[in-house]
């Protein structure tokens, strides 16, 4: 992204602060049609890939070059046409009439700059991807069986991408983007602009900064808590990373391992309620399932997945004998509390939602709070040039997020319009045999490869649109399915070889890249085995009785435990050879076979033992808290 001085500053500024103020007046006061709200959303965003986005390395990294220019002017035209033409095209029949020679002209001007804006913008991975849909369109008539298919003439391409508001640019992934991510990504620059990020890193540095490996459960905590509003995992890695990883470092962490803690912790933080990287916002408007109902769904999930990395840090701790942080090297526990106001936004929000507010209502008020709460300290006051510079920040946040749900939504209508996606539904069904377990597995790893270096959001959109008609057929419930693919599109950022946030992580520790990719996989390893357990076992999705509940919890547990004293080799204060690291990791393996039996999670004897392992690991941690040493600073 380019950094520009004077008057090119307050230009874009000026232009990024409307952007803002046009989401925060249509959240506050109610949304436009379809075409006029998305419409306005790209007549702002897309000049801004061009202006704020070099087209080489080689390009002017302060300064527009006059071709940037032409084309910002260019991109004004198709979103004002779809705007000044809404009641028009409201009333024109899909596929029936027909497409003017003027929208054929500008619907070939957008997909071309929309290409490009991706490209500049997003990464040049999602631009070829999308181009190479385009080219199944051509090729589609020199395939045989499920993959053939007649070129349609330009005019429908044109209108399935450019005119349609189902699919496609101005389609309903381009709707949520211009309305319910574009406000949560406001609300959390007013987040990160009262040093919110800073006190939950106080905050998880207080509770577990003094134990064994303290900074790396710190980095583990506040990526979580910061991660689970803030919505990319790269972003969240350069916000607490830049401080976790270096004091990791300092306590004898390798660079490697501290890196991929830090990368697996910050991707995780979209799997975390209450924001999940807007993608709660995404599956409410694909599946119709209330917000609410989701991210409720999504809460023991994620739990699971960060006690799964703070048990791994504190067993590789353990055996490498690595201290926490000394209590005098601690923020107070006073001015936590002082601090705990900063607070309020996240309460006020969760809040709101669960009393049945839309999501619209609570973020407003959300960011009210933010802005109320910021005037508590000098520090943060949200003075008019702090306002600016938040809504400016707010602003280009958005460009590279609404630009990524574009290209998503191109890709999906020609998906659809198309029968790729049966064919592929069909290939997938064929080599699976017709049984849920394979098929499950295929679509992993079709998630994994769509999501490869891709944002989350897209990554999950186009990834259900293969997987997703395949596991519905096969008879699974649609939340469960929309979860199940989610993660593993959201898990595609630490999967080698293409993992963004781990090489953003190896950046900052001085790590080889793709060796801390590989090990920010392993410390995820338990995140690709609980959208498994979605399937086989609802009662992880808080559907069933409190003990279902509670019995897969701490079955799952258990396997958590077993996992990670198999990959750091170390149990119970003792190091473990590599002969008894495969036995344990056998036998979790077998206890998370268990946990997808809710026949077996739920007999009485799993149950009973449940039971005791919960009362006995509530009693080993109150005796280890009554017997720790009290450190006396100096």
């Amino acid at each position: 992204m380019r950094e520009f001085r004077g008057w090119r500053k307050a230009v874009i500024g000026l232009w990024l602060i409307v952007l803002s103020l046009f989401h925060i007046y249509t959240a506050m006061l109610g949304i436009f049609e379809p075409r006029i709200q998305r419409g306005i959303h790209l007549l702002f965003i897309l000049p801004l890939a061009f202006l704020m986005f070099p087209a080489t390395k080689k390009s002017p990294q302060d300064t527009f070059s006059v071709l940037d220019i032409v084309l910002a002017f260019l991109s004004l035209f198709p979103p004002l046409y779809i705007i000044t033409h809404n009641d028009e095209l409201l009333l024109r029949l899909q596929f029936v009439d027909e497409v003017k020679r003027i929208e054929i002209f500008l619907g070939t001007m957008m997909i071309l700059l929309v290409l490009e804006a991706i490209r500049r913008a997003v990464v040049p991975a999602m631009a070829v991807l999308v181009v190479l849909f385009f080219g199944y369109l051509f090729v589609a008539p020199y395939l045989s069986g499920v993959f053939y298919a007649a070129t349609p003439p330009l005019s429908e391409i044109i209108e399935m991408l450019y005119l349609f508001t189902d699919d496609g640019i101005f389609g309903s992934i381009t709707g949520v983007s211009a309305t319910f991510v574009a406000i949560f990504v406001v609300f959390g620059v007013f987040m990160e602009k009262t040093r919110t990020g800073q006190f939950f890193t106080d905050v998880a540095c207080r509770l577990a900064g003094s134990s064994p490996g303290g900074p790396a459960k710190i980095a583990v905590i506040s990526s979580g808590l910061f991660g689970s509003i803030s919505g990319v995992a790269a972003a969240n890695v350069y916000a607490t990373g830049v401080f976790t990883i270096p004091l990791m470092k300092k306590l004898g962490y390798r660079p490697k391992f501290a890196a991929a803690v830090e990368a697996s912790a910050s991707t995780g933080g979209m799997l975390m309620p209450p924001v999940m990287g807007a993608g709660a916002f995404v599956m409410a408007e694909l599946t119709r399932i209330s917000y609410l109902d989701i991210v409720v769904a999504a809460l023991l999930g994620s739990i699971l997945y960060y006690a799964s990395l703070i048990l791994r840090v504190h067993l590789t701790a353990m055996k490498e004998n690595l201290k926490g942080i000394e209590n005098k090297d601690q923020v107070p526990l006073i001015s936590i509390l002082k601090d705990s106001f900063l607070l309020l936004p996240m309460v006020v929000l969760v809040a709101l939602l669960v009393m049945g507010l839309s999501p619209f209502m609570a973020a407003v008020t959300a960011i009210g709070a933010s802005f109320f709460i910021s005037f508590f300290r000098k520090s943060t006051m949200m003075t008019p040039l702090r306002l600016a510079e938040t809504l400016r920040m707010s602003g280009s946040n958005m460009v590279m997020i609404a630009l990524a749900c574009t290209g998503a939504g191109m890709v999906v209508a020609i998906v659809t319009q198309t029968g790729l996606g049966l064919g592929l539904a069909s290939v997938i069904t064929n080599w699976s045999g017709g049984m849920l377990l394979p098929a499950l597995f295929l679509v992993m790893i079709t998630s994994l490869v769509l999501g490869m270096g891709l944002p989350c959001t897209p990554a999950y959109v186009i990834a259900i649109t293969v997987g997703g008609p395949i596991l519905l057929a096969a008879g699974c419930q649609l939340l469960q399915v929309h979860l199940f693919v989610f993660y593993f599109a959201i898990l595609a950022g630490i999967t080698p070889p293409v993992c963004i946030p781990a090489y953003c992580a190896a950046a900052i520790a001085k790590s080889k890249s793709l060796q801390t990719g590989f090990e920010a996989f392993k410390l995820s390893i338990v995140g690709f085995l609980i959208p498994y357990v979605f399937i086989y076992n609802p009662a992880l999705l808080m559907q069933g009785t409190f003990m279902e509940i509670f019995a897969v919890v701490i079955v799952l547990l258990i396997a958590i435990f077993l996992f990670a004293a198999s990959l750091s080799g170390y149990i119970i204060k003792n190091k473990i050879n590599l002969l008894t690291r495969g036995i344990i990791a056998g036998a979790a393996i077998f206890v998370c076979f268990i946990s997808t039996s809710p026949q077996i999670v739920n007999s009485i004897p799993v149950k009973a033992i449940s039971g005791v392992i919960f009362l006995l690991a509530l009693f080993r941690l109150a005796y280890a808290k009554l017997n720790r040493p009290i450190q006396v600073s100096g």
